[in-house]
């Protein structure tokens, strides 16, 4: 259940509701809006709810009828803004992450860096750790490639975001990431999920392969019970009977989840498409539909790309595509970041 406190409340108020609930057996989560202290109350707990209705300072007492209780907006009314230095990830700008699928070598990085700087992305995506469908398929260069992508978004005044896959390397990602990536073969990985909970550092969560939206919510629901609020989640396209993409790229998910949940959505047009010649197509209507954020593949040489190419924008692809997006975003009261005067990289 949600418990909503008068907007005079006081803080010893809100600590008795507090400590009544934690007498009647629930683990207590707070938030905080613009004029209310909102509790949310979750697990078997026992006693009447009624008395916590009656107590001084409480507004009204809510139950939650969907599963996923801290993710939902009964919970959490106002939009999760997730603020990592200058970067907001929910608010009024559509932040962009762009990068290479895999770090390579050090050229390849840091020329792809250069080129999503100069387009206006404000987020580097690399992967160094990579879940292959087959064991001899480029599994990632590990720590080398973790380090070349976080010396690279530092020399380009960049944040990092990479996937991380077990819990092993929780700690060694999160050393040199400003996100934490959870795949979509991993969004039912409970256990990974729930030490991500711990960790202090926004965890962006793939919807999976195969995955409805509420099982997609009750995945994030681990995430946040854990005590880790920043949290988004990222629509990357789920497997259907068409084989002409690689996944179907479901836009609708992005305001059926933005109704639901508080969490900020990010969209994944090329995993969602797996086609270079339809990535832009695809990232404009997740824009047009409301999308807080995307996460899109840029390599400076795709055709030769050791994982992803067919999926990779050229540079100068991915410059178009921005232009495009700061037309659309306004259109719906968003913004985009305008392009860096950065020098000119690699192009086609």
């Amino acid at each position: 259940m949600v418990v909503v406190m008068q907007e005079r409340a006081t803080e010893a108020q809100v600590e008795a509701v507090v400590a009544q609930l934690l007498e009647m057996g629930y683990a207590i989560h707070r938030s905080s809006g613009a004029n209310r202290v909102v509790i949310g109350a979750v697990g078997g707990g026992h006693g009447d709810p009624a008395l916590i209705g009656v107590r001084e300072g409480v507004h009204e007492v809510l139950r939650i009828s969907v599963p996923y209780k801290l993710a939902s907006r009964t919970f959490k009314p106002e939009n999760t803004v997730i603020t990592i230095g200058d970067v907001r990830i929910g608010g009024d700008e559509v932040v962009v992450m762009a990068g290479p699928c895999s770090a390579e070598n050090e050229a390849q990085v840091e020329a792809s860096a250069i080129a999503v700087k100069r387009a206006g992305a404000k987020i580097f995506r690399g992967g160094a750790f990579k879940p292959r469908s087959s064991p001899y398929s480029f599994q990632g260069l590990g720590e080398d490639g973790l380090k070349m992508l976080r010396a690279s978004a530092d020399r380009h005044d960049l944040k990092l975001i990479t996937e991380v896959m077990e819990i092993a390397q929780i700690e060694i990602v999160q050393q040199y990431a400003d996100i934490l990536q959870v795949g979509a073969r991993n969004m039912q990985n409970y256990s990974l999920l729930r030490e991500l909970g711990k960790v202090r550092k926004p965890v962006l969560l793939k919807r999976g392969l195969s995955a409805t939206i509420e099982e997609w919510l009750m995945s994030a629901e681990y995430i946040l019970a854990g005590g880790n609020r920043e949290v988004m989640l990222c629509e990357r396209g789920i497997r259907t009977f068409e084989s002409y993409t690689r996944n179907t790229f479901d836009v609708s998910a992005i305001p059926v989840v933005q109704q639901l949940s508080h969490l900020p959505v990010i969209a994944d047009p090329s995993h969602g498409t797996g086609r270079r010649d339809k990535v832009a197509a695809m990232a404009r209507a997740a824009v047009a539909a409301g999308c807080d954020g995307l996460l899109i593949e840029v390599h400076c040489d795709p055709d030769h790309a050791q994982s992803d190419g067919a999926q990779s924008l050229f540079p100068n692809q991915f410059d178009q595509l921005m232009a495009e997006l700061r037309i659309i975003a306004p259109a719906i009261g968003r913004s985009i970041c305008v392009a860096s005067v950065a020098r000119r990289g690699w192009g086609r």
